[in-house]
């Protein structure tokens, strides 16, 4: 006897319908699977013979073979336990083929029988909507897949209901979309209100969320460089519901889907410096997706930058520069989406105090130097925007609550440089400046702007990259104002943001590289 059943593979956000076939022919009793199973894949014959044993149906003693098509394609995941459970059972004659014809299958089994919660629900349910197949998935993750659409959703707390409904016992409910439409807040991001000072930061921080501009901070400890990222996602625009499809996509691949519902707020990951290169690009046994993609469309925050290991942080290069990652194994490449705006900040030296008095090391200003060749040109030449984030003084903490805009009121001013950044773009795949291609916004400067442009990129010897994205950032700092052109100010404010030397305390000036 011989059954089939549809399940998934995950190929980054994107998926490959696989067909589960189960053959059950006389000879030496054995279960073997075929068709390139991981290790988590093959042990789902134990799950899936002590389930039946729980629900009372034993396998006959005859030789069992599951192969998963196309053979040449690598099968991970827990996800495939339910699709050859199901198979079995057809196999076996105690469900019919034409039950489960128009079905796709994910789940994992436990030893009583119960579906259990696997990852990357939201894809498989929007191939099943694609093929114009049922879901079958985990009872848990029902309110996750309605939200690919109205396409029929069987959701079983256990192996044994689904058979009775397949036997017309006991029938499931279709799955709908609750009515109180949850959805996943990630945390209380707090307001701009909070943060005393650094007027200079925040103004950079506005001008970085209206263009999705890369940023460092560079400050000595507790002057509140932290405090500023953090505070940076209450100004950024709502997300659009294609991207807040893509973001649960991408969390639901990596397991992180805690709560139920669609993830409606832009993503903030602040990965801690010891965090491997795996951990940020992504990468593993299954070839998760990382922090890189995990803040997609988000802000993926790096506190004490030159912490990172170095290869860490070199892998930050292309994916800042094309906004994607691609995790290249053995079998195959796997690529998730990365575009995000990178928030970074450091001290000016080990210590910490470089610059301060009365506090800095006797190092200095050798440490400076020596504690900024931890990151590399090449990647300080794809930041934007380098600020300076002074000690904030007594009489700051003081000010009158009326004299601090709240992030709202900075929020609509975002919101109107977007909009006019979408209005530009609304024929191509771009959504801000940070993505255009700067050769495209050349036109915008005024002969003037042009003129004090190429000035400083001849004599500080500017990259062609550093020079289109002074040119990006000064669009995004016109766009600001509302002016259809780019101005002098404009450009003289981008490039003292893009602070082509970085000093260390001690009247000089020293090579960023």
């Amino acid at each position: 006897m011989q059954a089939i059943v549809k399940t998934v593979s995950f190929i980054g956000i994107s998926t490959t319908e696989i067909e589960v076939q189960v053959q059950v022919l006389n000879g030496l009793p054995a279960f073997t699977i075929v068709g390139l199973p991981d290790k988590t894949v093959a042990e789902s014959r134990e799950r899936i013979r002590a389930a039946l044993f729980s629900m009372g149906i034993s396998l006959p003693a005859k030789r069992i073979t599951v192969n998963l098509a196309p053979a040449d394609v690598q099968k991970e995941g827990s996800h495939y336990d339910l699709p050859i459970a199901l198979a079995l059972l057809v196999a076996i004659e105690v469900i019919h083929q034409e039950d489960i014809a128009e079905t796709l299958a994910v789940g994992e089994l436990s030893l009583n029988g119960s579906v259990a919660k696997v990852p990357g629900i939201l894809p498989a349910a929007i191939c099943a909507r694609s093929f114009k197949r049922t879901l079958i998935c985990p009872e848990e993750c029902a309110q996750e897949a309605v939200w690919a659409g109205e396409n029929h959703i069987l959701a079983p707390a256990n192996l044994m209901s689904l058979i009775n409904h397949f036997k017309g016992e006991q029938l499931l409910p279709i799955v709908k979309r609750q009515h109180s439409e949850k959805t996943v807040k990630q945390t209380d991001f707090g307001c701009f209100s909070d943060i005393r000072g650094q007027m200079l930061a925040k103004r950079a921080l506005e001008v970085a969320a209206a263009g999705a501009h890369n940023m460092l901070m560079l400050g000595p400890p507790g002057v509140g460089k932290s405090l500023l990222a953090s505070r940076t996602p209450s100004i950024l625009p709502p997300i659009t519901p294609e991207e807040a499809l893509e973001i649960t996509m991408i969390h639901s691949l990596a397991g992180q889907m805690t709560k139920v519902g669609l993830i409606t707020e832009r993503p903030y990951r602040a990965p801690h410096h010891s965090a491997s290169l795996a951990a940020l690009v992504g990468g593993g046994t299954n070839a998760k997706p990382g922090e890189i993609s995990l803040a997609h469309r988000g802000v993926l925050f790096l506190d004490e930058l030159p912490e990172f290991s170095r290869q860490t942080l070199e892998s930050l290069r292309q994916p800042l520069e094309i906004g994607k990652i691609t995790i290249a194994r053995a079998s195959n490449h796997v690529t998730y989406p990365a575009k995000i705006q990178l928030i970074a900040a450091m001290n000016p030296c080990r210590c910490g105090y470089l610059g301060v008095p009365e506090k800095e090391c006797g190092l200095a200003p050798k440490c400076g130097r020596d504690y900024l060749r931890k990151i590399s040109g090449p990647l300080l030449d794809r930041i934007d925007i380098f600020i300076d984030v002074p000690d904030v003084k007594l009489s700051d903490f003081v000010l009158s609550h009326e004299n601090i805009e709240k992030s709202s009121k900075v929020r609509e001013r975002v919101m109107l440089a977007r909009e006019i950044q979408l209005q530009r773009y609304k024929d191509l795949p771009i959504m801000t400046n940070s993505e255009a291609n700067g050769h495209e916004l050349e036109h915008y400067l005024t002969d003037s702007a042009k003129e004090i442009l190429y000035k400083c990129v001849d004599k500080a010897k500017i990259s062609a990259r550093g020079y289109y994205r002074i040119v990006k950032l000064a669009r995004t700092l016109a766009d600001t104002k509302g002016e259809g052109s780019i101005l002098d100010e404009h450009v003289s404010e981008a490039l003292g943001y893009r602070r082509l030397q970085i000093g260390v305390g001690d009247g000089k000036k020293y090579p960023t590289g």
